[in-house]
């Protein structure tokens, strides 16, 4: 095989995944895409009350088709995203809660996946155990992992319609008027009876008022009203009949959301009430293969129980992978992740959380104000934390489900501050798109106006781009998550993580030198990430005309063949759905001499989302790869699903594999021509027959 026509093109390659430099994406379920109307409405629960402020805590609609058309359009990939968590998808409550607690000013429903009913089966409202697990998979296949919430505290509150439609409280009610919102009643009031309902949690599992606990005890405070589990006890318990009640009633009409793998764990055992809340939680990680939890309250519940979580989910974990040795994730050899928040913390390490099988406490402290001034000396700590603590990092954050604390009028410099930082950092859905507050924030119970609709139709496609850059360039060079620091100046620093060299410079100025002496000798040729644009060390700095967003980010150039890069033009662009790779790699004035007849890097991706739309677990192979000068030639194998309109053909469901040749001419480091061949009608013919 020949190879020539070397092209010059940063060094960064396909870097193996870490969980202390990951880029995690915070998705509210229910906010964020609604892809199915028909699952809108469930079990008695009313949607709309007539005004924004109203529906604050209402379900909005969002679902996992949904998440999963975006994920299929390479959105989480396209943001450099190594992991989705996503809220609780266990049926919640099916019943209202009163909105800022004794005010009730507004119907709070579990919409936020916090207010669990059910462990053992999927909410409705989110959709079907196969649409999840189809989104899972889909997530697994672009390198994405996946996160849900753990709760060992509390289970949901108990809701007038659930007392009424499982027979535990007596109300008055019929279920019809349960389930609307009632401004004058009183949950406290409602709660006190709990000692004679019937059928409900009892005192073998949750802590009743006549026992007198200590409220100033974490471990045994009642936070916000909640029924509060003994996770103390190792008395054996039953489950509660309520639960039983639900099971047998539903009998099989269930069955699409039930977890397959939880079923078994509906019947009375000698366990005690932590056993069996986390055989039920942990059985997610055995059917879906979940990657990880980010654990929620985690001072308010005792640490051999958390360690007993982390130990059961990652068997789980284990387990998972062996019986779906074809799934790509099945070859990913990390242990069980959990992160969990315990109020107020910052970086520091915690021996105790670590030894219970934490890799870190969620940050509260990252600074959310978009300083660049003095970022430098905020990343240097992180850097130093993560550097002396194997296995704990820095997890940090600008805005999260309770708290909206970054500047929303400066979000392009406090993203720059968090995507740049080291450690693992955590993106809030529409932090990227200037997702703006609901009329929520009136209510007395403002939080919930954090948690807003995704704005699809208003989003800020200059932030965005801003995100995607930065988020891909962290996500391709390990050194700007992981790297060792060393402060330059004021507004640059230098971090190395094994071969990965880089350095990062804020307050950008045109023409303004920038200072990469002693880490990169005179006569290195650089490129800079944010832009593409190479130029060569002088006097111990680096100058460009211009910067893109006032940053810069350098790393040293390396020479790849046009052989080189066409094939990870097909391993970004078809296996992982990366498609701001492709806009990187594809010239802007790209042609394509094939009849799709792209212009541009823009139709090239929008091709790439045409054909994952047309099949479903789409398989791309290259079988051989050639190069001469400035060409390279490859022979692919196609496998996949038909499910998508192709050629005038509705979806079939056949499978469906052929082989076609591609042509590519590079330029300057990019692909600015292609040739491609692909046999049209043994296509057609392999859907029809």
């Amino acid at each position: 095989m020949a190879l020539g026509g070397a092209a010059m093109v940063s060094a960064a390659t396909a870097r193996p995944f870490s969980w202390d430099g990951a880029t995690v994406y915070f998705v509210i379920t229910d906010r964020f895409a609604n892809g199915d109307t028909a699952n809108d409405v469930n079990y008695g629960r009313i949607t709309d009350y007539g005004s924004e402020r109203l529906n604050a805590a209402t379900f909005h609609g969002g679902d996992f088709k949904g998440m999963l058309a975006k994920a299929r359009e390479g959105y989480f990939t396209d943001l450099g995203v190594d992991v989705v968590w996503m809220t609780d998808v266990y049926e919640q409550i099916h019943g209202w809660m009163s909105g800022s607690g004794p005010v009730n000013d507004f119907p709070h429903y579990g919409y936020h996946g916090y207010y669990p009913l059910d462990y053992t089966q999927i909410d409705r409202n989110y959709g079907t155990a196969d649409e999840f697990r189809e989104l899972v998979d889909t997530l697994h296949s672009q390198g994405i992992r996946v996160m849900l919430g753990a709760n060992l505290n509390d289970p949901g509150y108990p809701t007038l319609l659930d007392a009424v439609q499982y027979g535990f409280a007596d109300t008055g009610l019929t279920a019809r008027e349960a389930a609307r919102h009632i401004p004058e009643w009183n949950f406290d009031d409602f709660f006190a009876g709990r000692l004679g309902w019937k059928g409900w949690y009892d005192r073998g599992w949750i802590r009743m008022p006549d026992e007198d606990w200590d409220e100033s005890d974490p471990l045994e405070a009642t936070l916000y009203g909640m029924p509060d589990f003994k996770d103390e006890s190792d008395t054996p318990v039953k489950i509660p009949d309520f639960l039983k009640r639900k099971w047998k009633g539903e009998g099989k009409s269930n069955d699409a959301w039930v977890n397959p793998s939880a079923r078994g764990l509906r019947k009375d055992r000698d366990w005690s009430p932590m056993q069996y809340v986390i055989a039920w939680i942990s059985s997610w990680v055995e059917e879906f293969g979940i990657d990880g939890f980010r654990c929620d309250i985690v001072e308010n519940v005792r640490l051999n129980r958390w360690k007993e979580l982390n130990e059961a989910c990652d068997a789980a974990l284990g387990r998972w992978r062996e019986a779906h040795p074809d799934d790509p994730a099945s070859k990913w050899t990390d242990r069980f992740y959990m992160t969990g928040d315990y109020d107020n913390a910052s970086i520091d390490y915690k021996p105790e959380y670590a030894a219970a099988g934490f890799s870190s406490l969620v940050n509260f402290h990252f600074p959310k104000h978009g300083d660049l001034d003095g970022i430098v000396y905020t990343w240097q700590t992180y850097a130093d934390s993560l550097a002396a603590h194997s296995g704990w990092h820095p997890f940090s954050y600008l805005n999260n489900s309770y708290h909206r604390d970054a500047d929303m009028d400066n979000m392009a410099d406090c993203v720059t501050t968090l995507l740049l930082a080291p450690g693992a950092v955590q993106l809030f859905y529409g932090d990227e798109t200037g997702r703006r507050l609901s009329d929520a924030r009136y209510n007395v119970d403002s939080n919930q106006a954090f948690r807003s609709d995704m704005n699809w139709n208003d989003i800020d496609t200059t932030l965005l781009a801003h995100v995607s850059r930065l988020g891909r360039m962290r996500r391709d060079h390990p050194a700007i998550a992981r790297g060792r620091q060393t402060i330059i100046d004021n507004h640059t620093v230098f971090r190395q993580a094994g071969d990965d060299r880089v350095v990062i410079h804020v307050k950008a100025g045109s023409g303004r030198p920038i200072a990469v002496a002693p880490f990169f000798p005179d006569g290195t040729v650089l490129t800079e990430l944010v832009t593409g644009r190479k130029a060569t060390v002088i006097d111990g700095g680096i100058s460009f005309p211009s910067y893109l967003d006032g940053i810069a980010v350098l790393c040293e150039s390396q020479v790849f063949s046009p052989s080189e890069l066409v094939a990870r033009f097909f391993e970004e662009g078809y296996t992982k759905k990366n498609y701001g790779f492709i806009m990187e790699c594809v010239a802007d004035d790209y042609i394509d001499h094939s009849p799709a007849n792209a212009r541009g890097n823009a139709d090239a991706v929008a091709i790439l989302k045409t054909v994952a739309g047309q099949f479903s677990e789409l398989n791309v192979k290259i079988l051989d790869i050639s190069g001469s000068g400035d060409m390279a030639s490859a022979r692919i194998r196609f496998q996949g699903i038909h499910t998508g309109e192709c050629m005038g053909i509705a979806p079939t469901g056949r499978h469906i594999e052929f082989e076609a040749i591609e042509n590519f001419r590079v330029s300057d480091g990019k692909i600015v021509e292609s040739w491609g061949y692909w046999p049209d009608t043994e296509i057609m013919r392999q859907m029809t027959e």
